[in-house]
Formats: C-alpha cells, sequence, structure tokens
C-alpha cells in the first residue's frame, strides 16, 4: 500500500457477524450537545478522527472479583473464560476457508488475562496499514463510556503485524453483569505515523519562560481581540479552522470557538 491512492488502512473482516468498520462521525452518534458540535471544532475534529469498530455480537462479562464469565445470545447460560472462548460456531466457519495447514488456529473471541478482572476481545477484524503508519486503538473519543469497562490504549504497528486486532479491558464492577452491545462502537482506531511517537519527535519539546512580543501578539488576536466584540457570530475559530487557515496570519482576528 504504497501509492498516494490506496488506502492508509485496509480491514478484513473474518467473520460473518458484527458491524463493518465505519469512520467516526463528528457528533459522537448524536451524544455531543449541539452547540459543540456547531461551535467546537477542536471537539468535533478529535470525536472523529478515526475509525469505530464493534463488538461482533452482543455479550454480557460477569467479574466475581476472582473469576470472569461470559454469555451471549447463542450461549445463554453464563460460562467461565478458562482461559478463552471462541466467537458461537467460529471455529467451523474458520477452518472451511481457512488452507489446510492452518485449520484449528482460529483466534479466540474472549480471553482473560492474567491480571484480575481484565478481559482481552477481539473485533473480528486484522488490519493492515500503509508503510510507516500504525493504530493507536483506544476507547471512543467523547463518546459515554461502557458501564463497567475500561478500555487500556496501545499502538501496533500495523504496516508489519498481520494478526487479529484485539482490545485489552479492564472490568471496574463485580457481581453485575457488564453489555457489550454489537451496535455501539466498542473501540476507536486512530492512524499514527511511525516517527509521531518516536523518541526523536517526542523529545523536541521546549519550555519556554514568558511571551514574546510575537506571542502577545498571536494572544491578542486570538483572545483578547475577539473578546471585545461581544456581538460577533459565534464559531470563528471553527469556521477559520474549517477553511484550513487561521484569520489572524492574514490580518482579520478571529472569533474565539
Amino acid at each position: 500500500m504504497s501509492s498516494s491512492s490506496d488506502p492508509i488502512v485496509r480491514f478484513h473482516q473474518l467473520t460473518g457477524h458484527g458491524r463493518a468498520p465505519m469512520r467516526a462521525e463528528r457528533s459522537a452518534c448524536g451524544t455531543l450537545p449541539m452547540r459543540a458540535v456547531r461551535y467546537c471544532e477542536a471537539l468535533t475534529s478529535a470525536t472523529s478522527f478515526g475509525w469505530w469498530l464493534f463488538a461482533p455480537i452482543d455479550l454480557e462479562l460477569l467479574w466475581d472479583g476472582t473469576e470472569v464469565f461470559w454469555r451471549c445470545e447463542q450461549a445463554p447460560e453464563w460460562m467461565p473464560l478458562s482461559p478463552s472462548a471462541q466467537l458461537p460456531d467460529y471455529a467451523a466457519e474458520f477452518d472451511a476457508v481457512a488452507p489446510e495447514a492452518l485449520r484449528g488456529c482460529s483466534p479466540p473471541f474472549l480471553t482473560a488475562l492474567p491480571e484480575p478482572g481484565t478481559v482481552q476481545l477481539w473485533t473480528g477484524l486484522i488490519a493492515q496499514t500503509a508503510p510507516d503508519w500504525h493504530l493507536l486503538v483506544r476507547a471512543p473519543a467523547n463518546m459515554p463510556p461502557v458501564g463497567g469497562i475500561c478500555l487500556f490504549e496501545g499502538i501496533v504497528e500495523t504496516d508489519r503485524w498481520f494478526g487479529p486486532l484485539f482490545t485489552n479491558m479492564r472490568l471496574t464492577r463485580s457481581h453485575t453483569p457488564i453489555r457489550l452491545r454489537a451496535d455501539y462502537p466498542l473501540v476507536q482506531v486512530q492512524p499514527v505515523a511511525r516517527h509521531s511517537y518516536s523518541s526523536d519527535t517526542l523529545d523536541r519539546m521546549q519550555l519556554s519562560a514568558g511571551l514574546g512580543d510575537d506571542d502577545w501578539e498571536a494572544y491578542r488576536c486570538s483572545v483578547v481581540e475577539p473578546n471585545s466584540r461581544p456581538n460577533r457570530a459565534f464559531g470563528g475559530y471553527a469556521t477559520a479552522a474549517r477553511k484550513g487557515r487561521h484569520q489572524c496570519t492574514r490580518g482579520q482576528p478571529t472569533g474565539a470557538a
């Protein structure tokens, strides 16, 4: 995937279950306040940065403080994760299409990790990114979290790692079922360039004591001047950001967000 016309990421959906990945959208499935959607470009840009992934099926998890159990519509009785479980009927589905040498190698759907109350869930996907692009796997940005779980964040080098795309979660509630819905975003994956989180990049930080003349002028344009116009239109920052420029650099002060 080297041509500029090639996708930055390609998702391979291995199961017949669940929703396909979708581009994250600015309103966070309608959960953001309308004022934020209209005027806060910083918030909506972060919300729509990446793609939403979903659990392959509806399921419930239960942690008794020691052991994790799970159930789903196809298997309604509580079953222990000891230590892993397949999607219902998926092992046969995998073997039906896999080369003979790979039959019996289907990835697990759920795995109980060694740490108490932690679970690994397979999204049903394999992701492949363009060279030197990786995926940050995290909880959906600015969306109400699924109650009872906390997702770990991780950066996967999906330009070289061609394997199941998992997410790891900590169960934060015990003795009460935790429901994961197949129609609600569970994970957000965001493209990051390899160099953007390298030490060479992250070590290039500078701390300045105070502001210079150019800095004070920039502060005046961004904060002071807009607030001197109480009747200014809302969303000046959002308008300028959507146009791909900061109006103050052209001698036209912008309004605050």
